[in-house]
């Protein structure tokens, strides 16, 4: 198999909390023939994934090492406390870092937040990842703070959380090797903001490019030959009616206007000819 066949696809990696679901149902649509594998990935690794090339793109959180990838702004997430459902944290809409001066605030090695100083005390060791810390907080050792996707993920029904006004936030980008903006990361691109399918802006892989044209011009075709088809019978009973109309006029078969007319001039047949007769003398 030469270059030229290998069947084009696309890896997007995505770390813990991102949901790329809605991205990649508008890939399958545009792109049918061209298979987007997710490839999970921790967000300490992330770099790594892109810089190694075992993905073309990422869904990851900053920062990234800008001097080799790109990098698209998605948005930002809102950050809460992660306490268990009875705490004393819950009796309030939102808190901020000073309420939580008291509590043991767990710090996972894969925290995605950028720090200054954390609030609160600091627990004996850090956990290994969030979901460990997310189990330490159910046993009522201490609390966490975190993406608000990521208390989703990791939710429980013992716990619950608030968000955190004055705590660092995360901002989730589109991210790529930036040697490497090939046409099916500019696809992906334009459906992350939004494109729509005929933009120019957008450097569609040539073989998807060339499918999807295929696609819209049978897809014409078959719209066009339903309306053709209707078009004839249309114009055919149209130029019937036309030619009726022509041999009505030249007195042909059909012709009863013009039949009529010529014998009430003559004043002969029907019952006005009858009339207009002089009335016989009696003897």
């Amino acid at each position: 198999m030469t270059g030229s066949e290998v069947t084009p696809s696309f890896r997007l990696a995505y770390v813990p909390g991102v949901t790329p679901a809605k991205w990649v149902r508008v890939w399958n649509e545009r792109l049918p023939d061209v298979p987007l594998t997710l490839v999970p990935v921790a967000p300490a690794d992330a770099d790594g994934t892109l810089r190694d090339g075992a993905a073309d793109a990422g869904l990851v959180r900053l920062p990234v090492d800008r001097t080799v990838l790109s990098a698209i702004p998605l948005y930002t997430e809102t950050s809460v406390v992660v306490v268990p459902k009875d705490h004393v944290v819950t009796a309030a809409e939102e808190v901020t870092a000073e309420d939580l001066a008291d509590e043991i605030v767990l710090h996972p090695e894969d925290d995605t937040l950028d720090w200054e100083g954390l609030p609160g005390r600091p627990a004996l060791e850090r956990p290994a990842t969030t979901a460990d810390a997310i189990e330490l907080v159910a046993a009522g050792i201490g609390v966490l703070v975190v993406p608000q996707s990521l208390a989703r993920l990791h939710h429980r029904k013992d716990l619950t959380y608030r968000p955190v006004t004055d705590a660092p936030q995360s901002s989730v980008v589109l991210s790529w090797p930036e040697d490497a903006t090939t046409d099916l990361v500019e696809e992906f691109i334009g459906i992350i903001r939004g494109r729509t399918v005929n933009s120019t802006r957008g450097r569609r892989a040539p073989e998807a490019q060339a499918k999807a044209q295929s696609a819209e011009k049978d897809g014409a075709r078959r719209k066009g030959g339903t309306g053709n088809a209707g078009g004839k019978k249309t114009s055919g009973a149209s130029a019937a009616g036309k030619g009726s109309a022509r041999k009505a006029a030249g007195g042909k078969p059909g012709g009863g206007k013009a039949t009529a007319g010529k014998n009430a001039r003559r004043g002969t047949g029907g019952a006005q000819g009858a009339k207009r007769g002089k009335p016989r003398r009696r003897s």
